[in-house]
């Protein structure tokens, strides 16, 4: 078996481009840190510049083009205590590390890799303490950076202590490291052992994967999917969808369809967030509807079962549905629990990236008027 992957943090080290390239490259890793591995980089065909593994983790500099927020989804609003966000009711989230694998150029959170980082830090003591005293919490999902950067003892006591609180019966690991490094799953025993220990009928553990090209779900990327499952983990897998990465409903399609055989159903699909830095990787929220639409024709009921949507401040809003001239939006999740299922209806508008985009299109054709949310009955 294949040892653990080289990382490489510096743009010296990309031995793959020409040293001019390397150089304009230089001020983007400034601002916004990279760092890959030799096994991820392994999957980018270096004679391609459009290549999409590539786009997913090497910089550019169209990053510099000055656009959006570093926190475009109002995280600090919901952050309780440092390191947890509690925005639904029954759900919080623990930024268990503060590392990942390698960095997603599109990652909504750069600003915790960032030296300028505007966060609050971790304290995970005061987190577990804060899910202790709220007995309505069911649902941890542990994220970051990525938790299964954590060497597996560190893991193992943060997932012990979790579990011994009563009320916790779903424990959540988002992970982009079965894409881009399975050998944490396929090199290490006692980890596969801790999950066994602890995901447990009535109490599951998931791993939400994040593949966002058919290409990543290698040979021994499948195979982790698989030992995973074998742990007692249920994989499920979410996905933006990226412009020049998957913006494509044959490439969706071929994405959906493979994780559906190996184990990791799609579970969300997002609208790229209007993060500082991302606008090369958008996609207009009515073409990704179109797209999304399109590639599920094709899959199986499980692939069906995904969602797509937007993290959005208010909450999770799920692309609905449209029409030639409207487009549907629903609460999937809400932070104020009145607009929970709220249903809404806007004109449309081909260029709009985000659900912002709509609202401020509305109020400025009838100033003075907020949007309106339909609730439930």
């Amino acid at each position: 078996m294949q040892a653990y992957p080289r990382f490489i943090t510096k743009i010296e080290h990309l031995d793959w481009l020409a040293p001019g390239e390397r150089d304009a490259l230089r001020d983007v890793a400034d601002k916004y840190p990279f760092r890959a591995n030799d096994y991820y980089l392994s999957l980018i065909d270096w004679d391609d510049p459009e290549d999409p593994i590539r786009r997913i983790v090497v910089p550019h500099p169209d990053e510099l083009e000055e656009w959006g927020d570093l926190d475009a989804s109002e995280e600090h609003r919901y952050t309780l205590v440092p390191g947890l966000q509690h925005k639904y009711g029954e759900t919080a989230l623990l930024l268990a590390s503060e590392v990942c694998g390698a960095i997603c150029r599109f990652c909504f959170r750069k600003r915790g890799f960032m030296k300028r980082d505007p966060g609050k830090g971790r304290d995970l003591d005061a987190a577990v303490e804060y899910v202790r005293t709220h007995p309505e919490l069911t649902n941890v999902l542990l994220t970051g950076g990525d938790p299964l950067f954590l060497p597996t003892p560190r893991l193992e006591s943060l997932v012990r202590r979790l579990r011994e609180i009563p009320h916790v019966k779903i424990l959540r690991i988002g992970s982009k490291m079965l894409a881009y490094n399975p050998y944490r799953v396929l090199g290490d025993p006692s980890l596969l052992e801790m999950f066994s220990r602890y995901s447990r009928p009535g109490r599951k553990m998931y791993v939400m994967s994040h593949f966002n090209h058919p290409r990543e779900l290698t040979e021994q990327a499948v195979a982790a999917i698989d030992l995973l499952g074998r742990a007692g983990v249920v994989v499920a897998n979410q996905t933006p969808i990226l412009r020049g990465i998957n913006d494509d409903s044959a490439v969706l399609t071929e994405l959906f369809r493979k994780l559906s055989f190996a184990g990791a159903a799609p579970y969300y699909v997002f609208i790229c967030r209007p993060t500082a830095g991302n606008l090369r990787f958008t996609v207009p929220v009515e073409r990704a509807y179109d797209l999304f639409q399109r590639a599920i024709m094709d899959c199986s009921g499980l692939a069906k079962r995904a969602k797509l949507v937007m993290s959005h401040s208010s909450g999770k809003i799920e692309v609905a549905g449209r029409t030639e001239d409207q487009i549907f939006f629903r609460y999937h999740r809400a932070a104020d629990p009145q607009r929970e299922s709220g249903f809404m209806v806007f004109r449309g508008n081909p260029e709009a990236l985000w659900f912002d985009d709509y609202v401020e299109r509305e109020v400025a054709h009838w100033p003075g008027r907020g949007y309106h949310c339909y609730g439930p009955e």
